[in-house]
């Protein structure tokens, strides 16, 4: 069985990253690899922080964005809840991480994911049972 990896907000940025095609090449390879082994996961709040960066940043249309909600939400896709947002809390105050990282980690956690794909957070850590792989400097690792 393959190992549940939790799929941070950067590795679908970075699928839409046109501008950098190197990291958008490694990023739908990655998506492509947790979609084919059914061991990847994503969160509302992963989904909304796309939602945010693909209308602001990259200026995408509405129809695009739409169009890769329906592939991103084949993945298994968890629910922030309150309970997450009080882990992620408690995370931010005791791992001195920011909050939204945070509620990221605990999402990560409560969905059983060992491995957390994020470039914004530091590569080959492991917190709480979760070890994060920047998975543009480890791609051997993945």
């Amino acid at each position: 069985m393959a190992t549940r990896s939790f799929i941070d907000t950067n590795i679908l940025v970075y699928a839409e990253a046109s501008d950098e095609p190197v990291k958008q090449r490694m990023a739908l390879d990655l998506l492509r690899q947790l979609f084919e082994s059914t061991s990847g996961v994503l969160s509302t709040q992963v989904l909304q922080e796309y939602c945010n960066v693909a209308i602001k940043k990259l200026k995408l249309p509405p129809a695009h964005i739409r169009a890769h909600l329906d592939l991103y939400e084949q993945f298994e896709v968890v629910q922030v809840t309150p309970a997450i947002i009080r882990m992620g809390l408690d995370l931010h105050q005791t791992r001195s991480m920011s909050f939204y990282d945070a509620i990221v980690l605990a999402s990560a956690q409560t969905a059983g994911c060992s491995v957390l794909m994020s470039e914004d957070m530091n590569a080959g850590e492991l917190i709480d049972g979760v070890r994060v792989v920047n998975p543009f400097l480890d791609a051997a690792k993945i």
